[in-house]
């Protein structure tokens, strides 16, 4: 039997959530892949590119089987495909639009338990968000400033918050920058970045004062309602909207692990910074490119802490990488659920796939020193974990978070001290 958490994690998934419009995906259907090695890894990765499967869960050899949703026009090819390379499949789900349908009834049900319960408990709505950046920075004006970066395609202000002790004029603290729901599919991100402002401003455990002393924060919650950007070009496509943000920085842009289908999900856009909300992270890395020294771009799921490049090309630090990824990891591993894998940490093409144009990328090419993507946990719920896990990611990624900045900051102050 489907639970609810498989519901969720359809809904948040596909482009409206909406009763009515479900019949859209008709005939779409979810299937478990069991993964034997790298090989089996490659052949599901070149059939997202050839067939535009949707993969939900890329899995890990051994551990973990994908989980692939592919349309009724392309379930027999997709089949076929994975026969012939000896790879063992089962059906998850039958069909999306049933799937969806039960997912209404019970997230109204859902719904209705939300009330009492912290911002960062659950998974908050656009305007919610906007409203707690703007009363965070009017009731701690001493440590935290309100930028609004610029419009979104829709019109929607971009938000973040600027947290400092000393009003971001100490250029003897490094900053630490992080950022969520770059792919809004992903929304556990979003209440991990509300934590981290809320341990930060709201509530500063006494052994965690050091971060704010010691650390500026930039913290940006990208919030948007879509797998993908929401702008449109009729000159490109009059059939999809936007472009897969995270394949969209300017950093081997459009090479390797990308679409040229405008319709999937990792199609990169015609040009590198097509998207305003690309362009606002890398404007806020550049102006602050002098100090930057840990960008976090927050991601789910898998439980990976990854780092550059996309290519397999390591960075000349990949020793100090793999050490604060390390760190961060262990400080999470050290909290985590029973349940719940341990992290891996490694290179993004070499423990995961192929990419270009990804975020983590683009902050260790233009000089941040730790430059990574976080991975969450999905357990096996998928996109969207069950609301009753969120706090749980949130104090264990906190660890994570605050055990990479102590190792960070004592990296920026051995490098300035020369």
């Amino acid at each position: 039997m489907i639970s609810l958490l498989i519901f969720l994690c359809i809904a948040a998934l596909f482009n409206t959530v909406t009763a009515g419009k479900h019949d859209i995906y008709s005939g779409y259907s979810v299937h478990g892949v069991q993964l034997r090695d790298r090989a089996d890894q490659k052949v599901l990765y070149d059939l997202q590119i050839e067939l535009g499967v949707d993969v939900w869960d890329h899995g890990a050899p051994g551990v973990n089987d994908a989980l692939v949703m592919v349309t009724q026009e392309n379930v027999a090819e997709f089949l076929e495909k994975l026969d012939e390379n000896g790879m063992n499949h089962y059906l998850q789900i039958s069909d999306v639009a049933t799937a969806f349908e039960r997912y209404d009834r019970e997230l109204s049900s859902w719904k209705q338990s939300r009330t009492n319960r912290m911002l960062f408990d659950n998974y908050p709505t656009y305007e919610e968000v906007d409203a707690y950046l703007e009363r965070i920075a009017a009731e701690y004006p001493n440590i935290v400033t309100l930028v609004n970066a610029g419009p979104s395609f829709e019109g929607r202000p971009v938000k973040y918050l600027k947290i400092s002790s000393s009003y971001f004029n100490d250029t003897y603290k490094p900053v630490y920058f992080l950022d969520a729901t770059m792919h809004a599919r992903e929304w556990v991100t979003l209440p991990v970045a509300l934590y981290t402002i809320h341990r930060l401003v709201e509530n500063p455990r006494d052994q965690d004062r050091d971060l704010l002393e010691n650390i500026d924060w930039i913290i940006m919650p990208i919030e948007r309602l879509w797998r993908r950007t929401r702008s449109f070009n009729a000159s490109v496509t009059t059939e999809c909207w936007g472009v897969d943000a995270n394949r969209n920085f300017d950093v081997n842009f459009n090479t390797i692990g990308v679409s040229s289908d405008f319709c999937s999900n990792t199609y990169p856009g015609q040009v590198a910074f097509s998207e305003p909300e690309t362009r606002y992270v890398r404007d806020i890395l550049l102006e602050n490119i002098d100090r930057i020294q840990l960008y976090l771009n927050v991601h789910s799921h898998g439980n990976y802490v990854l780092f550059g490049y996309g290519n397999a090309t390591l960075p000349t630090n990949v020793v100090q990488l793999h050490h604060v990824a390390a760190a961060m990891g262990a400080a999470i591993d050290a909290r985590k659920l029973p349940q719940a894998r341990y992290y891996l940490i490694g290179n993004s093409n070499m423990a995961l796939y192929g990419s270009s144009g990804s975020a983590q990328d683009y902050g260790q090419l233009v000089g941040v020193p730790f430059s990574y993507t976080l991975e969450l946990p999905g357990y096996t719920y998928g996109f969207l974990v069950p609301p009753q896990y969120i706090n749980q990611i949130n104090m264990e990624t906190w660890e994570g978070i605050a055990a990479s900045a102590r190792l960070a900051n004592l990296y920026y102050r051995a490098r300035n001290s020369n």
